[in-house]
């Protein structure tokens, strides 16, 4: 479980079919094999590291529903350890399981993403959603994209300031949203 709240920015050292490296500093202190990263919201474990990187398999399953696919070396990713019940959680409960890929339609401040007609029941304004892992709030929901304001300090921590139309991002909805639902449907 995560925050939404992006640690650190790192960048991609390498990438094949089957395993991604990070280079990656605050991220990688005490990080243990075994443990789990959101890489751009992306829930991965980590399979082995070294002195300011780790690697993680990235699954077919997980490149089929996300941008990780599409990463190479120098490009740079939002990075997130998960939650520790002593934490305080400033953002929202994020799983780090994509719900699908965005389109930028309008880059930060006043950001505008596409998203699959299924997942627009699950926004509403004033709720949450996370980009490439950072926790936002939706500002207007419509049926088949969303806004979001970005204040300058996420756009600088995290990767959303470099974004630009036509960039792919992932998505994950509200958790609470999708319980709401399957709690309706069911009664």
């Amino acid at each position: 479980m995560f925050t939404g709240l992006v640690e650190e920015i790192g960048e991609v050292l390498g990438s094949d079919a089957g395993r991604v490296r990070i280079g990656a500093q605050t991220v990688s202190e005490g990080l243990a094999v075994g443990d789990s990263v959101a890489v751009d919201g992306c829930c991965l474990t980590v399979v082995d590291r070294g002195d300011g990187w780790w690697e993680a398999d990235v699954s077919d399953e997980t490149r089929d529903r996300t941008t990780l696919a599409g990463l190479g070396p120098g490009d740079r990713v939002n990075l997130e350890r998960p939650l520790r019940l002593a934490d305080r959680l400033g953002g929202h409960l994020v799983q780090g399981h994509v719900d699908g890929v965005g389109e930028v339609l309008r880059p930060p401040p006043e950001l505008a993403v596409s998203l699959p007609a299924r997942l627009a029941r699950y926004l509403v304004a004033k709720g949450s959603i996370a980009v490439d892992g950072v926790s936002l709030t939706v500002v207007a929901a419509g049926a088949e994209s969303f806004t979001a304001a970005v204040i300058p300090h996420t756009a600088v921590a995290t990767t959303l300031g470099a974004k630009g139309p036509g960039d792919r991002v992932n998505l994950e909805v509200d958790l609470v949203a999708k319980y709401v639902e399957r709690l309706v449907v069911s009664s």
